[in-house]
């Protein structure tokens, strides 16, 4: 148990949105000392969010100060905590992601999808969500010439957008 990773979840108060109480702090001092990490949460004010839509949250959210919601960031730095990264696979039905550690080869991304893509892995044809927004769509991205192939040794970057060939 304590050779895994550990993130604190420190519950604080509206006024401390940020984590700067003395209580807090000395959780930070300890997972600085213990190779952990530490995200705050105000889960009375999280709970207050969850009920509103998209717009009213958005400026709740401005009105205390905040970009996002603290449950982004808890899930972000869980990633963080674990070494994990995402990559995405998109179609027309369906656009999905994918946990793969950090470091992963494309082939090791495609084994996360099925056992078989990574067995018989030829290339991965790789774009990122900025082309995607400049360009509009894949066919676009590829007549560009910004769509990527990849090969075995290529190393997989968070948020990757792939298509991946297989045998």
């Amino acid at each position: 148990m304590t050779a895994k990773p550990i993130l604190y979840v420190a519950n604080v108060d509206e006024d401390d949105l940020h984590g700067e109480n003395e209580l807090v702090q000395k959780v930070r001092q300890y997972a600085a000392k213990t190779g952990a990490s530490v995200a705050c949460v105000c889960a009375k004010l999280e709970a207050e969010l969850a009920e509103l839509d998209e717009p009213d949250r958005a400026e709740m959210l401005a009105e205390v100060g905040l970009e996002e919601p603290s449950l982004n960031v808890i899930a972000r730095e869980t990633y963080r905590t674990l070494g994990l990264q995402s990559f995405f696979t998109a179609g027309e039905k369906e656009v999905r992601a994918w946990p793969v550690r950090i470091g992963a080869t494309a082939p090791q991304a495609a084994g996360v999808i099925h056992s078989d893509f990574e067995k018989g892995f030829i290339r991965a044809e790789i774009y990122q969500l900025e082309e995607l927004e400049q360009f509009k769509t894949e066919k676009e991205i590829r007549a560009a010439g910004k769509l990527r192939v990849e090969g075995k040794a290529y190393v997989m970057q968070d948020g990757d957008i792939c298509h991946f060939l297989f045998n």
